[in-house]
């Protein structure tokens, strides 16, 4: 099978197309024909064996390869179709279109992958495509966990801070449904995109920094590696919860303390991209409350564009690789 491959650490142009054995599924698996992928920071970071939370570098490096990549296929959110299925496997069957995570086994960036049943899979909704759906999971699983973290009351208000990623498209339209008044922060070249799926404001931070203004929140979500903390707690209402999605060490201690010396609470939990949100998100699709906005498609072939793509910060929306163009 035709997959995107890479066989050491470094920029895009560690990537190229090859041949790989097809995998078989278990007796608990599936083998899904890949229609579509998400090109993610995830897939960038693993690339080139970089993140912005270096805590945890030690830990994946050894699981991931200390010299080369144990695993040389990226990939992590996509849809397919089932085209086989293990004995023991009772709630898919093959014809069935189907979206989700792969976890930490990846593989999405090839035209098969082998999924065990368990995993965070659900049936693709009839009114979205294959590359719209491989939009959703990274960003929805994310978003839908920090939104019900933020316990948002209608017309509360909250701040999104890189409202423009994979996982801020999803947090604004779900803060929308939840009835809160939505302010999202990300590169002015982003703004309409931000106002059309429902921010009632939005600030360029290349022009403002938020935590310098008047205004306070209810709820702030940050998925920025190098905020404030002290300025995010600053523009708090009394009460207020600050959501980290990419949280330092100094993040997570300073979580434990400030609760204890304010009335503020500060969440940092790493989401679970589970099976219920999954469906809750698809349940969602289906009642055209939530949409993917797709960047660019890109086929197989120019998967190191995309990763270009996605490390510029250029995107207007999430940028999707196409396995059947």
């Amino acid at each position: 099978m035709r997959a995107a491959i890479y066989t050491r650490y470094g920029g895009p142009e560690v990537l190229s197309l090859g041949d790989v054995a097809r995998p078989e599924p278990g007796d608990e698996e599936l083998l899904i024909e890949t229609h579509a992928a998400e090109v993610t920071k995830a897939d960038c970071e693993m690339r080139r064996f970089s993140f912005p939370v270096k805590w945890f570098w030690l830990p994946l490096r050894l699981a991931f390869g200390l010299v080369r990549p144990k695993r040389n296929i990226l990939g992590g959110y996509f849809s397919g179709v089932v085209v086989a299925v293990g004995k023991d496997v009772s709630r898919f069957q093959p014809g069935d279109a189907v979206f989700g995570a792969t976890k930490l086994r990846f593989g999405a960036h090839g035209e098969f992958l082998c999924l065990p049943e368990h995993y965070t899979l659900e049936k693709k909704p009839d009114n979205i495509s294959f590359e719209q759906a491989a939009a959703v999971p990274l960003g929805g699983l994310n978003a839908i966990h920090f939104m019900r973290k933020a316990r948002l009351q209608p017309g509360e208000s909250i701040l999104i801070n890189g409202a423009g990623g994979s996982i801020g498209i999803f947090a604004v339209q779900i803060a929308k449904r939840m009835g809160a008044e939505v302010t999202a922060v990300d590169h002015g070249a982003k703004a309409d995109m931000l106002r059309d799926i429902g921010a009632d404001h939005v600030i360029d931070y290349t022009r403002e920094d938020f935590t310098r203004l008047d205004q306070t929140y209810d709820a702030i979500f940050d998925m920025v590696v190098d905020s404030s903390f002290s300025g995010c707690i600053g523009r708090l209402k009394p009460g207020g919860r600050y959501l980290v999605g990419n949280p330092r060490v100094a993040d997570m201690l300073r979580s434990i303390v400030t609760p204890r010396f304010s009335d503020k609470q500060v969440y940092f939990e790493f989401a679970g991209e589970n099976q219920e949100e999954l469906r809750e998100l698809a349940h969602m699709l289906e009642a055209g409350d939530i949409r993917p906005v797709v960047d660019r498609i890109y086929p197989l072939e120019q998967i190191a564009d995309a990763h270009r793509r996605v490390e510029t910060e250029a995107r207007l929306g999430i940028v999707v690789v196409s396995l059947t163009t």
